[in-house]
């Protein structure tokens, strides 16, 4: 008997902690998909449209920033049991926590996917494409998407020469949407950890009652 209340704000505590976590990792992510929208901090970019599409679609704002921050936020209430969670129930308790747990583990999940593929990809940027029709021309595309016997991720001699406009549009790249994939990883361990964290607390609390 006195195991389970010490287990019971031990289950808490954990949940602080958890809540807190999620939403710093949120705010990051959100923060290194914002960056992604303006290379090199120029927004003419952005206002004449030559944003790589995996950047637009903005899984650090609404994946792995909202709706993490969303489930964050939830799992912080519960943890220090403020408003209607101050007296909630083990059901209503249980129900929140798949809520949240679920809110948060999709958008990390779109944004660790996401991500993924963006770095398969590579960068939209300016490339030459004289090579391909004898002329010397330039286009906005993905230069490195196509080619196949060569990964840009590992061949450095790509970065500068790959890529015309912005400059450094790789290392840009690269950095931010590396910093993603880390972040929703990192946030689909923690909600792993406060799913197994909210089962503890219910059994601790069924074993209080009983």
């Amino acid at each position: 008997t006195l195991l389970s209340p010490c287990m019971m704000t031990c289950s808490q505590t954990c949940s602080r902690i958890l809540g807190l976590s999620l939403s710093t990792t949120a705010l990051v992510a959100a923060g290194a998909n914002v960056a992604l929208l303006f290379p090199n901090w120029d927004v003419t970019y952005l206002l004449r449209g030559l944003i790589g599409r995996h950047a637009l679609l903005g899984s650090g704002l609404w994946g792995g920033g909202f709706m993490v921050l969303t489930a964050a936020t939830l799992i912080s209430l519960m943890g220090w049991r403020y408003g209607c969670f101050s007296k909630s129930g083990p059901c209503q308790s249980m129900l929140t926590a798949l809520f949240s747990s679920g809110l948060a583990l999709l958008g990390a999940l779109i944004c660790f996917i996401t991500s993924g593929v963006a770095l398969k990809d590579g960068p939209f940027c300016m490339f030459d494409v004289s090579s391909f029709n004898q002329t010397q021309t330039w286009k906005y595309g993905y230069p490195f998407k196509d080619m196949h016997n060569r990964n840009y991720l590992y061949d450095y001699s790509l970065w500068n020469s790959g890529c015309l406009e912005p400059s450094k549009a790789v290392v840009w790249h690269v950095s931010f949407f590396s910093t993603l994939l880390c972040i929703s990883l990192l946030q689909i361990f923690l909600v792993v950890i406060y799913f197994f964290n909210s089962i503890l607390g219910l059994f601790c609390s069924l074993c209080e009652k009983s």
